[in-house]
């Protein structure tokens, strides 16, 4: 009797180790879910800060601005959902909301900044990486439905044409430059691929960039050919003096 009885305890005891086992198991996977979750919407706010943070290099919209921080907003929210006993996330979405309210009042008709042409190729570059993150945020929050069709539409529009214009800009002033280096045949083809681009746009905008790189375009073709006609000249010229100095001496 004594035997069975201990036997059972035994097995209560092991079915008590087990069971506290699984808890422990499970609550651990629990709490490194959490972990996990936190971790991504950390990163989503520290992206999209930075994003936030180069208003000052590029025009954002006050469109632009509100769903940058809506982003933020909805991530805090789903931080203090996962562990509110983070006492600054709380203070934090209130400050978010407030920002948010804020550029609602003072961005509904002006944007953050006025557009600067690019003072290298490497600053080019780095725009129209900034403006193609841009353009896949709006996207991802139209798709999760934060952001209204008729906002997307008219957003996603202004970041294109923003692309355009800094290559067109950038085009112009490396158009420039290789016209100061007497680069006239490099100042041509950059002018065409411009011209050709702006060809197949039919905003205002683009209108009067390709009026303008038309004129530009011409004034090259014609400095070249002007040089082409002198060169041609000069060696009419000089095979002419040739002919002459090495012709037949004639006998008098």
């Amino acid at each position: 009797m004594n035997i069975a009885l201990i036997a059972g305890l035994c097995v209560i005891l092991l079915g008590l180790i087990v069971g506290y086992n699984i808890l422990a198991q499970q609550r651990k996977q629990i709490e490194s879910h959490k972990r996990q979750e936190m971790a991504k919407h950390i990163a989503v706010i520290d992206a999209t800060e930075e994003l936030i943070g180069n208003a000052h290099n590029l025009p954002y919209s006050g469109t632009l601005l509100v769903c940058l921080n809506k982003k933020i907003l909805d991530s805090l929210k789903a931080m203090h959902e996962i562990d509110n006993s983070d006492k600054s996330i709380p203070q934090r979405i209130s400050a978010t909301q407030a920002q948010i309210d804020q550029i609602k009042q003072s961005f509904s008709n002006k944007e953050s900044t006025s557009f600067r042409v690019p003072d290298s190729d490497r600053q080019a570059i780095s725009m129209l990486k900034l403006v193609k993150r841009l353009r896949s945020v709006i996207k991802a929050e139209h798709s999760k439905g934060r952001l209204q069709t008729q906002a997307f539409v008219a957003e996603n529009a202004r970041l294109e044409q923003m692309q355009l214009k800094i290559n067109i800009e950038n085009v112009v002033k490396r158009s420039n430059e290789a016209k100061r280096k007497g680069q006239l045949g490099t100042a041509q083809q950059l002018l065409k691929k411009a011209i050709d681009v702006l060809s197949t746009k039919n905003d205002n905008y683009s209108a009067q960039m390709k009026q303008r790189l038309q004129q530009m375009h011409t004034e090259v073709t014609e400095t070249l050919n002007t040089g082409h006609e002198k060169s041609k000249s000069d060696q009419e010229q000089e095979k002419s003096e040739l002919d002459e100095l090495f012709a037949p001496k004639k006998k008098w």
